[in-house]
């Protein structure tokens, strides 16, 4: 089974600061709360990925790579593992007034039961958590 889910939100933090952390793999993956660490060799990071679900017992290494870059706006990137597959794309505007709107896509494809039910249940709450990690790591850089 696939779910795909697509989420806007608006940002206080400018664009280049978004663009700064979306960017960036070991920040991408520090703000999924189920990647319980992550290692970067050349181009590819891996998400030591630890899903709550019966049929997966150990962790699940997630092999991520950007295959599309349009710096300053967009990013696209794919994971491939055993267990599943996920496909992220990330699209930054400019919004009116200050900050900036993200617009997130992702698709996942399950390739073992609970999989796809584990992330139909939880990507919402992922992309709070992304949510609030641009605004946390924005607020540190400051105006």
């Amino acid at each position: 089974m696939t779910v795909r889910v697509e989420r806007t939100f608006e940002l206080s933090v400018s664009p280049e600061d978004v663009w700064a952390f979306i960017s960036d793999p070991e920040k991408r993956a520090d703000a999924i709360s189920v990647v319980d660490s992550y290692t970067t060799d050349g181009d590819t990071t891996t998400w030591h990925v630890e899903l709550p679900i019966p049929v997966v017992r150990s962790t699940i290494d997630v092999e991520t790579r950007d295959v599309e870059v349009d710096p300053p706006t967009f990013v696209k990137f794919v994971g491939k593992s055993g267990i599943f597959n996920v496909t992220g794309e990330h699209e930054i505007r400019e919004a009116e007034g200050d900050g900036s709107t993200l617009t997130n896509r992702f698709v996942v494809d399950g390739k073992v039961p609970g999989v796809e039910t584990f992330f139909e249940r939880n990507l919402d709450g992922e992309l709070d958590r992304l949510q609030r990690k641009l605004e946390e790591d924005g607020q540190t850089k400051g105006p």
